[in-house]
């Protein structure tokens, strides 16, 4: 049996709600860009910097035992360049809550786009409740977008027959400005258990 999730996209080229052809023409007009009123980058936290340079160079050093020259140096170059690359790779991430010149507000996340018409309730979930909310709480059919290393969440329950997706769970550093960007009706009474 198909699922289909009518908010996924499957092409970079269409990562926008209001995207056009390549050639910027959409029917003989140029579509005016989409609005964007909020933007997240999560980065693994800085330490983890330190703990790949001393990864590195505790490699460094075992190669280099008992040896001279450069070898040592370009063995910590090379291990550091590989745990540096893997770390930007887990830094990909990229919330974004984007207004289309129709008012539309949408949150575009991994290649996911979800329209606030069809949020019936949101939460801003704390970092005491993120363990239960990930735990024996998650529905299996719910969209995940979290990381170890951002300790809140904001969950979004949709509203939509056509869709078997029951909320999405993401992670914020800080989800108090992303529910006002996407849902500023919903905000205030989302974020009230965030401060107790």
């Amino acid at each position: 049996m198909e699922q289909v999730h009518l908010y996924f996209v499957t092409s970079s080229a269409n990562s926008t709600p209001n995207s056009t052809p390549a050639n910027g023409n959409a029917g003989g007009g140029t579509a005016a860009p989409a609005e964007v009123l909020y933007r997240e980058r999560q980065w693994v936290p800085w330490y983890w910097w330190l703990g790949a340079a001393f990864v590195a160079g505790l490699t460094a050093a075992t190669v280099g035992l008992n040896r001279q020259g450069i070898l040592p140096v370009i063995t910590f170059l090379i291990v550091f360049a590989l745990i540096a690359w893997a770390l930007v790779s887990m830094s990909k991430t990229i919330i974004r809550v984007e207004k289309d010149p129709d008012n539309t507000r949408w949150l575009l996340v991994k290649g996911a786009q979800l329209p606030s018409d069809v949020v019936a309730r949101s939460l801003a979930v704390p970092k005491s409740a993120r363990r239960s909310a990930l735990g024996p709480q998650l529905d299996p059919a719910a969209f995940l977008v979290t990381h170890q290393w951002v300790d809140e969440l904001v969950m979004l329950v949709l509203d939509d027959p056509e869709d078997p997706t029951p909320y999405w769970l993401v992670s914020s550093k800080d989800p108090e400005a992303l529910l006002r960007a996407f849902v500023p009706e919903q905000a205030d009474q989302a974020i009230k258990d965030l401060d107790s």
